[in-house]
């Protein structure tokens, strides 16, 4: 069974406990995923690390969006973020501690023989390779940063 499939068996499971929340957010999902599958010049069907990916950039909308929210004096539309934040966080793999991000940074480091920043696109792409979805960007470029200065 294809991730959008689960996803889909999952919905009418929360239509039928009537979740409104998860429903709602699972929608949500499906949508993005369906965009993405006809987005483009033709349809393609997505494999499951393209419905993370979809998921992931869900997932960082919802972070963002609580943040937003807070700053603004929202707490109830905030705590309805995470709400469908917590919801597709359940298909995402689980996110990398610190320790492993210096880690692989390192590696990436090691294994690209960069020497300062000016490699520092490459290591991108080495450590985002082994990250695979497991850290947002902006965390993995602070670790090749560390990595690149140390």
């Amino acid at each position: 069974m294809s991730l959008k499939e689960s996803i889909q068996g999952d919905l009418h499971t929360a239509i039928r406990e009537r979740d409104q929340v998860r429903s709602a957010t699972l929608r949500l999902a499906l949508t993005a995923i369906t965009n993405a599958e006809v987005g483009g010049k033709e349809h393609r069907e997505l494999t499951d690390d393209d419905v993370l990916a979809v998921l992931g950039k869900e997932a960082k909308k919802r972070k963002e969006s609580a943040t937003a929210y807070d700053d603004a004096g929202r707490p109830e539309l905030a705590e309805r973020e995470r709400a469908e934040l917590a919801v597709l966080e359940t298909y995402l793999p689980a996110q990398l501690d610190d320790a492993e991000l210096d880690r692989i940074a390192a590696d990436a480091v090691a294994s690209t023989g960069a020497t300062g920043m000016a490699q520092m696109g490459q290591v991108m792409k080495a450590a985002q390779a082994q990250v695979a979805g497991r850290a947002e960007g902006g965390r993995v470029a602070a670790a090749v940063k560390k990595a690149l200065a140390g």
